[in-house]
């Protein structure tokens, strides 16, 4: 028996034993039929509300668990997202930055976007460097950022490029991660410690 047979058949008995069930029910009720199909729909009703919560469990999950945990001691923990990558919050001079933890990259790359955010003018830059992507060669400007802070842990000068590509996420790469003493793995969450 091939498993599509096994599958149409397994499906085939899962529909005649829900009919026979159904029956009974109908048999056994029916004098108060308008109470059964009440019952049924609210049966109905809370078997859709169960698939749907199996469905979005993960982003239920991802919205009640932090996404970024700043522990004591100059550690930082990153719980690993959904689509696999590390993500890192931090203020970069002073704004807001959401950005992925890329340890191929040998730099902070910010998107146009989020340079614009934290106060460059990217219509003034000197795009004069080149990074090879996976999506081929683009070209950037290098920049300062003046602080790039996450919790009480605040680093000055941090050297970083501004992609004049399509880029959609920036990225946090090599220069700064190198401040860190150790960079580990475990558990599924990524440990900075100073």
């Amino acid at each position: 028996m091939t498993m599509e047979n096994f599958d149409y058949a397994r499906l085939t008995y899962l529909v005649i034993l829900a009919a026979a069930v159904l029956f009974w029910f109908v048999a056994q009720n029916r004098a108060s039929l308008g109470k059964l199909m009440q019952q049924a729909l609210i049966w109905g009703l809370i078997f859709l509300g169960a698939i749907a919560v199996v469905g979005l469990w993960d982003d239920i999950r991802q919205t009640v668990r932090p996404m970024q945990t700043t522990v004591a001691d100059g550690r930082i923990e990153l719980p690993r997202a959904p689509d696999g990558h590390y993500y890192l919050n931090a203020d970069v001079n002073g704004q807001p930055v959401r950005f992925v933890i890329d340890t191929g990259a040998s730099q902070v790359v910010l998107s146009q976007a989020d340079a614009e955010k934290i106060g460059i003018d990217t219509t003034r830059l000197a795009y004069l460097g080149r990074a090879y992507t996976a999506n081929g060669m683009v070209r950037t400007a290098p920049v300062r950022l003046e602080t790039v802070a996450v919790g009480a842990m605040i680093h000055k000068d941090v050297r970083a490029v501004v992609n004049e590509g399509n880029l959609e996420q920036s990225l946090l790469g090599m220069s700064y991660l190198q401040r860190y003493s150790s960079i580990e793995i475990t558990n599924g969450a990524m440990v900075l410690t100073r």
